[in-house]
């Protein structure tokens, strides 16, 4: 009964105090009646509450949840989740962050930078745990990463090497790269990945095109826009907020333009896309429950350092290499973690 009262509270934005009020009314009054005389004598626990901010999808994300579970954590027994999605909208960000802080959760979970900078500045003392970000030094969420400083910490998907590294890859596959797009939402996380991305084009003579959306709306126009500028290879930066839909949308559009592209999120290989180089995200949410867990034993999001990725996965999909006329030379797929075939 707990876990079905624990979801409605989590999917009803509108009732959503009211809700937690009536689970709390619920939890003393079954005491009352289940123990007698006993629970008379107790006093009702009083289960801890998550915020989890995301950008896209119907709940958190599994791999977070059974980091949780992991450690002991049993939804609607000793741990409430109060699920919020921002539907990829960013104009919903603040609504959704402020929300969230009024409802007076003990920490709250996000994964995009933008929204975690949304949180922090709705909210000065509630913990915040970024499950993902781009460069949190850079973007102001943070004083350094050693020592946070502030109420955020979490981890970061962003090493300096990484956009140099994807462009690296598509210059080994692709014969005569020369112009690759950037495609991602607009905001300071594209800005930073492009900005780190740049010093190694130029040491491989590589013009980098960024393309910036508002919103899926936009991404018809940014792919004539690639073609009209010529570009023979692209990196995904569409980031947690795009939904699966959308990205799967956004990997037919690259196999239409015969472009070649890479992105950090496992999910574009899956959804027919070509190269994927990145940290696995399903990690960076276990790890991020660990970093829940510490905070709600006492632990200070100041003095916990965020983390960086220390291990990338090369997943390639040869299917999608036929469908673009490509063939990916053999010393790149002997470093592959996994090769589709």
């Amino acid at each position: 009964m707990n876990r079905l009262l624990v979801k409605s509270f989590s999917e009803n934005p509108k009732s959503a105090i009211q809700n937690r009020k009536w689970v709390e009314i619920f939890a003393i009054t079954f005491a009352f009646a289940l123990g007698g005389a006993v629970a008379h004598a107790q006093q009702p626990t009083k289960i801890p509450w998550i915020g989890y901010l995301a950008g896209s999808g119907s709940g958190p994300a599994p791999a977070f949840i059974q980091g949780l579970r992991d450690l002991g954590y049993v939804e609607g027994k000793n741990i409430g989740i109060v699920y919020r999605t921002t539907e990829g909208r960013q104009e919903r960000y603040a609504d959704l962050a402020a929300e969230l802080v009024r409802l007076k959760v003990e920490v709250i979970v996000t994964d995009a930078t933008g929204m975690a900078l949304t949180l922090k500045k709705a909210t000065n003392s509630i913990p915040i745990v970024m499950a993902s970000s781009t460069d949190p030094v850079g973007a102001g969420l943070v004083a350094n990463m050693a020592r946070p400083g502030g109420n955020v910490t979490g981890l970061t998907t962003l090493t300096e090497e990484l956009g140099g590294k994807q462009l690296e890859l598509l210059k080994e596959i692709v014969a005569g790269l020369n112009r690759v797009a950037i495609l991602g939402p607009r905001g300071l996380a594209t800005d930073i990945f492009v900005k780190t991305t740049e010093p190694t084009a130029n040491a491989l003579g590589v013009k980098i095109i960024p393309l910036v959306f508002r919103g899926p709306e936009d991404f018809e126009e940014s792919f004539r826009s690639a073609i009209k500028e010529r570009a023979n290879g692209l990196i995904d930066r569409l980031g947690p907020t795009v939904s699966s839909a959308d990205r799967k949308r956004v990997v037919e559009l690259t196999v239409k333009s015969r472009l070649p592209a890479i992105s950090a999120f496992t999910g574009w290989v899956e959804n027919g896309g070509l190269l994927t180089y990145g940290a696995d995200r399903n990690v960076m949410y276990r790890r991020a429950a660990v970093y829940v867990d510490k905070i709600l034993k006492g632990a200070k999001p100041a003095d916990l350092p965020v983390e960086a990725p220390t291990k990338f996965e090369l997943v390639i999909n040869l299917q999608a290499a036929k469908q673009i006329g490509l063939t990916i030379p053999q010393t790149v797929l002997a470093r592959a973690d996994r090769v589709i075939k």
